[in-house]
């Protein structure tokens, strides 16, 4: 034991705002020998479904967490006995989540490797924050701290009279990023009032709602704390098992992970975009004939070839005769970002929830290439193996809501996105062709738009541009 030393393994952060993980399985167990780069557990995040490794060798002693857990980013997870490692004391001082110790880390350990969850071996950063000022006046702390108490549900009754005191907080403004700083007043939170828990004293998402869910708390329990201060306990175990909830009429499934991500990012955005949708119904019997045509070309053989990738394809040309359709709007610094690159997302639904994995670069993708990248796509997403890199830096999104035999919808833009489009069923349905009416192969679209930056007339030419190159598939070649 005198050479040998207890390193602690901490869920590691993807750099992606994400701050939490469920540990869904463990690959090793206390007493097993680990290597360095062995997978020691597989966790999902409000993402996707990650593999963890173990960066060092050793011995498992302990693992802190059983699955089906959700755990903090920075928290350690597992115990491992290494031989020659660092002593104890410093593994302890290295995961200590307090603020002060942060700033010492880059020097106690400048080669260390920080994991994370698509791997490890990041260089540890040279940059630093400037340090928070403390407040001037401690009564503004203790002030601030009870105004939080009270906005989470359990305040003593001694700090009612310290809300007045608040006012002092504005004097220093609260550390928050420009997109939390948004959410936080679309839902009417006052950041000055939220307790922050990110590195630096910096507010994350996460404090924002959860200040908003204890908001909402003490409409339900305030009626139980005035009869005695023995019962304050009472009141907090009955919402968890309320009365009237029968578990052979009602099932209750927490809500986290990729369902968890899937609800606030919808929010979000239903309530920042000014959403606006428009239809068209096509005559797709073209577009039918050439996918089967494709099926026999030698060129496609082994890919898989179906109305979606010419509905994608027909999707980048629109956006290429109209590229301000591609872009996002930028609140914080009040700018329209035009984006000069497709990065064609797919709505995906998989057995933990709707994910949206993005084809990087799609518009520079021959036909073949891109039947290869959707199957690709559609293939890891249903074995829930996509990375989160795969869901970042989307800038149109297609979903395909004909494929569950409905004929439209109207679709919510994926955050950060200005348009997406819906795709209905493809059914014969009676149509005027060359003046008399015969059975033809018909669906409908629907084009969602951010109108903040994309007018009627352009979400208008995109739809009909789409439209027009899935009724003629000849458009793909004369207007490429």
């Amino acid at each position: 034991m005198t050479n040998a030393s207890v390193r602690e393994f901490k869920m590691p952060d993807v750099g992606e705002g994400l701050t939490e993980a469920e540990i869904l399985k463990w690959y090793v167990q206390p007493g097993d020998t680990v290597t360095d780069g062995q997978v020691v557990c597989e966790v999902e995040t409000a993402k996707a479904a990650v593999e963890l490794p173990i960066p060092y060798d050793g011995v498992v002693r302990d693992l802190h967490f059983p699955e089906g857990t959700t755990v903090d980013v920075g928290t350690s997870i597992i115990a491992v006995e290494v031989a020659g490692g660092a002593a104890p004391a410093q593994e302890e001082a290295a995961v200590a989540p307090a603020p002060a110790a942060e700033p010492e880390q880059p020097a106690e350990q400048p080669a260390a490797r920080q994991p994370v969850l698509v791997g490890y071996g990041v260089a540890t950063s040279s940059t630093r924050r400037r340090p928070r000022k403390q407040a001037q006046d401690p009564a503004a702390q203790q002030a601030a701290s009870a105004v939080q108490s009270e906005l989470n549900g359990h305040g003593a009754a001694p700090a009612a009279p310290a809300v007045p005191a608040a006012p002092a907080a504005p004097a220093q403004r609260p550390l928050a990023k420009p997109p939390v700083r948004k959410l936080a007043k679309d839902l009417g939170v006052d950041l000055a009032t939220v307790t922050p828990t990110g590195p630096d004293g910096v507010v994350t998402r996460e404090d924002v709602h959860a200040a908003v869910a204890a908001a909402q708390a003490p409409q339900q329990t305030a009626p139980e704390a005035p009869p005695a201060a023995p019962a304050a306990s009472a009141p907090a175990a009955q919402p968890a098992a309320p009365a009237s909830y029968d578990s052979a009429r009602e099932t209750r499934i927490p809500v986290k992970g990729v369902r968890k991500a899937t609800a606030a990012a919808m929010v979000g955005s239903a309530f920042t975009a000014p959403h606006v949708t428009e239809f068209v119904t096509v005559d797709v019997t073209r577009t039918m004939k050439l996918v089967e045509e494709l099926k026999q070309d030698k060129e496609f053989a082994g890919l898989r070839v179906n109305p979606l990738l010419l509905i994608a394809k027909a999707l980048l040309v629109a956006i290429r005769r109209n590229p301000d359709i591609n872009a996002s709007w930028d609140e914080a610094a009040q700018e329209i970002v035009v984006k000069h690159y497709v990065n064609l997302g797919i709505a995906a639904a998989t057995p933990r929830g709707l994910i949206v994995p993005n084809i990087k670069d799609a518009h520079a993708r021959t036909l073949p290439e891109l039947a290869a990248s959707l199957g690709e796509l559609v293939s890891t997403a249903r074995e829930g193996k996509t990375s989160p890199s795969a869901m970042q830096g989307g800038t149109v999104t297609i979903t395909n809501v004909g494929v569950f035999g409905v004929d439209t919808g109207t679709p919510l833009l994926n955050p950060g996105e200005s348009a997406i489009l819906a795709v209905g069923a493809i059914k014969p349905q009676p149509w005027v062709h060359k003046g008399k009416v015969k059975p033809r192969q018909v669906t409908t679209l629907a084009l969602s738009f951010d109108h903040r930056l994309v007018d009627g007339e352009l979400g208008s030419k995109v739809l009909a541009d789409v439209a027009a190159v899935l009724e003629q598939p000849k458009r793909l070649i004369t207007w490429a």
